[in-house]
């Protein structure tokens, strides 16, 4: 079998003993006779997998009960819409934190949609390389929430901490380091991830939302973007993303087997502590993202040369290293390194940039 290290933001590589158990169920899950694809979502089998699969996510973040998980579709940019559409109730305002481009795209979502959206911090005069700082004090005091993108793929930047704001609930776009560490979900309104980068293949979106932020939808919003339906429905108002839900369950599972988010995040800064160490300790490499601010998930880097940048992208996917070209708007390479990324594969690519580094000095 020849698999190869896949570098890619997402869709990304998944656990190779999920995807060996999704290989030899493919046909028939369990005595069943038909693929999870095939069967009913109103099935006993499949009722069975989404119940295991809600219960297994509980488990792993240690979701509090006053808060439901709905397994949607329309991926997380649907979000951006259903977002404001939830919780922005009769003040009609929302502040955001601008740190990379998906939280630009939020933030533009709800201006489009005739909000009053506030941008109370940004890092896109600095190319989002930073978290920008805000407090309490910048976030209005009628304010519906206040929307962070807590991992930005592109810009290789996280938060380092929770964010503190006060009684105004925190909506966070975790779509790209959700289940790579413990989060205490109780300091957040709402979480919301797409699921193709750290739980699934594409097509599924997993909302985590408390209680009682599931009265403020505005009156007549589409069915299928109001979540309080969607959670009394248990995710099947409509036919849910079946095989995808399926999918997700087989990575819980694991990650539970692998002795859950704490086990996941020592191997998680292993892994990207080696890389950056790296990084740090040659002149050849630059990285984007400030050290305070660095992702465990993403890390962006560049050789400073643009045609050496494209040299090495195209070495490295002969190499077995696909992928690692990096986002338009930040240039240079990108090395994706979600939770089913070997440690193995961090102590390879460090061997090949060393040989790229050696073997293509600098003008």
């Amino acid at each position: 079998m020849n698999r190869v290290y896949n570098f890619s933001a997402g869709p990304s590589m998944l656990p190779l003993p999920v995807l060996e158990k999704a290989q030899a169920e493919l046909i028939s899950y369990g005595d069943s006779g038909m693929s999870v694809m095939e069967m009913s979502h109103r099935s006993a089998d499949y009722m069975a997998i989404i119940a295991k699969a809600e219960a297994d996510l509980r488990a792993l973040m240690q979701i509090p009960d006053n808060y439901k998980v709905l397994f949607l579709q329309g991926g997380a940019s649907t979000q951006f819409a259903s977002v404001p559409l939830n919780l922005i109730g009769t003040t009609k305002k929302a502040d955001y934190v601008v740190s990379g481009q998906f939280s630009e795209k939020a933030y533009k979502e709800a201006i489009r949609m005739g909000f009053d959206a506030k941008c109370i911090a940004s890092s896109k005069a600095d190319t989002f390389s930073y978290i920008p700082a805000f407090t309490k004090d910048d976030i209005r005091p009628d304010a519906a929430y206040v929307h962070v993108c807590y991992n930005n793929t592109i810009f290789g930047t996280k938060f380092p901490e929770v964010p503190d704001t006060g009684d105004i609930p925190l909506v966070a776009d975790m779509s790209s380091c959700i289940l790579s560490e413990p989060v205490d979900v109780s300091k957040f309104g709402v979480i919301y991830a797409g699921a193709q980068k750290n739980m699934a293949p594409a097509g599924l979106t997993v909302v985590i939302v408390r209680d009682d932020l599931l009265d403020r939808a505005l009156p007549g919003i589409p069915t299928m973007l109001e979540w309080k339906v969607m959670a009394e429905n248990d995710s099947m108002y409509n036919t849910p993303p079946c095989y995808a839900i399926y999918m997700a369950g087989l990575v819980y599972e694991y990650l539970l087997e692998q002795g859950g988010l704490e086990a996941i995040a020592k191997i998680n800064y292993n892994k990207a502590n080696m890389l950056y160490d790296y990084l740090d300790s040659t002149d050849y490499y630059i990285t984007h993202a400030q050290p305070a601010y660095r992702s465990i998930m993403n890390v962006t880097f560049k050789t400073g040369d643009e045609a050496l940048d494209k040299k090495f992208a195209s070495e490295a996917a002969k190499a077995g290293f696909k992928n690692l070209k990096g986002h338009r708007s930040v240039g240079g390479m990108r090395a994706s390194i979600y939770n089913a990324m070997p440690t193995q594969g961090i102590i390879d690519l460090i061997a090949f940039m060393k040989k790229f580094e050696a073997e293509n000095p600098k003008n």
